[in-house]
């Protein structure tokens, strides 16, 4: 796939290119003006509208720019700009990419630090190797322990769990109340990785922050007995009925209804879900951190950002202009936040700065981010020093869905530590 020609790399993007298959590097338009390639995504959240929106905004703010979206096809944005690299495409700007997948290969160019320093406040946030090339503008925590309150009191539950002791009862509980425990959409095979990521952040990186550092330098792996005993947890969870029926089937948008109308009591998810949190009953809704066993609270924390810059762009002037007025753009930030679950990042501001309209659990969930706790990186989603080698993430969701029908964990342990070692030879 990554030596396909150019005229195959059209025909494999098709509609979903809206500006169709041209070459992906700056140019100089009639009248001097550059011209940017942008990659993008679309959600429910954030729309075409909302894209071409904010790029308007951004390049009134840039004399002398054009900037044209490319939309990727699914959510592996990863993939799809290896696609368009290999085929002489590789966009001036990317949004929301594993910067590490990039910066080996001499792709990206990193923001000047003092810029950085100025405008956020984790700076490093999402540094790769000491340098930031993603802007960090956001955060996320994944995930959250989603539930609904009047499940939880229709089963005669009255506060959230702690402990994982305290979390299986509860789950016992609803499951004798005839109420289905947890929601999973896990016909998407990300979302049916966040019961391992929320047990694995909590357990293995809240122990030991640096674990998936010291995986690169071969000192832990797999199928170490602390990362076995806690995937098992999640083995125990499927294996005592806490999913609902045919879950492996359900795709991430009918998990979010499901949720949100009632049919499960928690929902183990990013805090993107705020932004689906149905604004006519918000207050049945609030969530907790995946619970550890001695009841210390670890929040899986990954800083996200904005664009990333192609170190081959041919204007990196314009192109560098370009993504800092995009990411301090405050019509932005509102969209993320009420929209897309988005914690802001920016220094000086709070939540009202943003004239957003915001649910409680958003305010309980923000206080997070906010307080002085236990942060580690979301067991892969960091885009830092602890993202996982490229490929990993697809052996790691598919080690998410074997182990609902499969009782190897060991087994599946050890196809990581195989697939790890394989992608940093």
């Amino acid at each position: 796939m990554r030596h396909k020609t150019l005229t195959a790399a059209c025909l494999a993007v098709g509609l979903a290119l809206v500006t169709g298959c041209s070459a992906a590097s700056t140019s100089a338009g009639a009248k001097g003006d550059s011209t940017l390639t942008y990659l993008t995504f679309e959600t429910p959240s954030l729309t075409a509208k909302f894209w071409d929106t904010s790029i308007a905004n951004a390049e009134k703010q840039v004399k002398g720019v054009s900037v044209k979206k490319i939309v990727a096809p699914s959510t592996d944005r990863d993939g799809y700009a290896k696609q368009l690299q290999a085929s002489g495409q590789f966009p001036d700007l990317l949004q929301s990419i594993t910067p590490s997948t990039f910066v080996e290969a001499g792709l990206l160019k990193p923001y000047d630090q003092s810029w950085v320093n100025a405008n956020f406040l984790l700076p490093q946030g999402n540094a790769y190797k000491g340098k930031v090339y993603v802007p960090p503008t956001n955060s996320q925590i994944i995930p959250e322990v989603f539930y609904n309150k009047k499940l939880f009191a229709k089963a005669g539950i009255t506060a959230a769990p702690k402990t994982w002791a305290q979390f299986t009862a509860v789950c016992a509980k609803l499951k004798a109340a005839g109420i289905t425990p947890m929601e999973l959409g896990g016909g998407d095979p990300f979302a049916a990785s966040m019961p391992l990521v929320g047990i694995l952040s909590a357990d293995v990186l809240g122990k030991d922050p640096r674990w998936l550092q010291e995986r690169y330098a071969g000192k832990v792996k797999f199928t170490d007995a602390n990362v076995v005993a806690a995937v098992t947890k999640y083995r125990a969870m499927v294996k005592d009925g806490y999913f609902e029926n045919g879950a492996l089937g359900v795709k991430y948008a009918d998990s979010i209804t499901n949720f949100t109308s009632g049919k499960a009591a928690m929902y183990m998810m990013g805090s993107w879900f705020l932004g689906s949190v149905p604004k006519d009953h918000a207050d049945d809704f609030a969530a907790f951190l995946t619970p550890t066993d001695d009841g210390s609270l670890v929040v899986p924390f990954a800083v996200g950002g904005s664009m990333a810059i192609s170190a081959k762009t041919a204007d990196p002037a314009k192109a560098t202009a370009f993504a800092q007025a995009w990411s301090l753009d405050p019509a932005n930030y509102k969209a993320l936040i009420e929209g897309d679950g988005a914690f802001p990042m920016l220094k000086g501001k709070s939540l009202a700065d943003y004239g957003v309209n915001v649910t409680q659990v958003f305010k309980d969930s923000y206080t997070y981010v906010t307080d002085k706790n236990t942060k580690v990186s979301a067991f892969g989603w960091a885009t830092n020093d602890d993202s996982m080698p490229s490929g990993l993430n697809d052996a790691f969701y598919a080690a998410s869905q074997a182990l609902f029908t499969s009782d190897d964990v060991h087994g599946q342990m050890a196809k990581l530590d195989s697939a790890w070692d394989a992608a940093t030879k």
